[in-house]
């Protein structure tokens, strides 16, 4: 098979990629507040009246059983002394947070130009804060959560329908149901790091680390 050695690279092709906007905002380290929470808070928001498409995206970093690293995309649903989110406590993540509940969080929101990178804990939050989320969720996402275990192999596609339809009817027949394993999870944060590009290549990085019970805050070098 030949091939066009004058034909661009997928090396090239990345390179032609569009940067983020030219009037991204900026970041002044020497105005931020003390708590990096609020920085957070104030990054949605602008993310949100900007019309970032589902802002709330983020990643969560776990490690497996034998400490290799897996990573997905869930969304955050608030924000207050730590980071929450909700999923099965017998997901695969689930699993991954009850043997070591390290984890680490980031997002990204490329027309706004900015990055923000949490690391700390998991922890399983009130169990009424579960039972809220998960019947607050629409009945669809409800079926499909009860219906099989998640991440759990399709052998008989007509065994899998059968069991969404059993699933949609029990959620029909008692729609407030919420089921044990649902958990909504608290990641209590011990580093965060806020990333903002400029209109040039230039890059501006703030750390805040957890020191007692306040923050320790440091500029970074790109």
């Amino acid at each position: 098979m030949s091939t066009d050695e004058s034909a661009p690279t997928l090396r090239d092709r990345l390179r032609e990629a569009k940067p983020p906007h030219p009037d991204v905002p900026a970041l002044d380290p020497g105005a931020a507040p003390d708590d990096p929470r609020e920085l957070v808070v104030e990054w949605l928001v602008d993310a949100v009246e900007a019309g970032v498409s589902q802002p709330q995206a983020m990643t969560l970093a776990t490690v497996d059983a034998d400490g290799a690293p897996e990573s997905r995309v869930v969304l955050l649903k608030d924000v207050d002394s730590a980071f929450w989110f909700a999923s099965s406590s017998l997901s695969p993540k689930g699993r991954q947070i009850e043997a070591e509940p390290r984890v680490a969080l980031s997002f990204f929101w490329s027309e706004r130009g900015r990055q923000i990178r949490v690391g700390g804990r998991a922890v399983a939050g009130p169990r009424e804060v579960s039972e809220s989320d998960f019947t607050s969720r629409h009945p669809a996402s409800r079926a499909g959560a009860i219906a099989l275990p998640q991440s759990s192999v399709i052998d008989d596609p007509e065994e899998a329908r059968r069991a969404l339809d059993a699933a949609r009817a029990r959620i029909d027949e008692n729609p407030d149901f919420a089921p044990d394993d649902w958990t909504a999870y608290r990641v209590e944060p011990e580093s965060v790091e806020f990333w903002q590009a400029t209109s040039g290549r230039d890059q501006v990085r703030l750390r805040y680390d957890r020191d007692g019970d306040g923050w320790t805050r440091a500029s970074l070098w790109p």
